[in-house]
């Protein structure tokens, strides 16, 4: 296995000091067991978002450019109710992809799917997410030169509604 991450300070955070992050042949983290985690990165910026498993049955990071997002992607991944609610904020319509993008990684390891955009609904006025088959993240996000979001489902809260 190579060697995805090493620095020691992330996972110190839950508590592992001097552990190597293998990846797999995928180029997925193999994270250690009882923490749950996910590595985002573009040209110039890289993030990482760990938690244990006891607390967070499901996390996700995304970073993306705060850039608009073309409208003929928008009118794609937006369902109406969200599209009324990002309004013409030139980066909402990102944001919301990036959102969805965090939620998609999330649910791969729970669920073994990929749903189509309109099966994600999300609420960035009230940072929460729907996923048709019943399961509900939270979000968090910051928009500064990149727009940053993490979708995340605590362990309380992993049985569909």
């Amino acid at each position: 296995m190579q060697c995805a991450f090493s620095h020691p300070n992330y996972l110190a955070l839950v508590g592992l000091t001097g552990c190597a992050l293998p990846k797999a042949t995928s180029g997925a983290p193999i994270w250690p067991t009882g923490v749950v985690g996910s590595l985002s990165h573009d040209s110039r910026v890289a993030v990482a978002a760990v938690g244990r498993r006891r607390d967070f049955s499901a996390l996700e990071i995304n970073i993306e450019p705060a850039a608009p997002l073309p409208s003929e992607l928008l009118d794609l991944v937006a369902t109406p109710q969200e599209r009324a609610e990002i309004g013409e904020d030139p980066y909402h319509g990102r944001l919301l992809l990036a959102a969805k993008e965090a939620v998609y990684k999330a649910l791969d390891p729970l669920d073994h799917t990929f749903p189509d955009h309109h099966d994600v609904r999300i609420s960035l006025t009230n940072r929460r997410v729907i996923v048709r088959n019943g399961r509900s993240f939270e979000l968090r996000f910051r928009i500064f030169k990149h727009l940053l979001v993490l979708a995340f489902l605590r362990a309380c809260n992993d049985d569909t509604i």
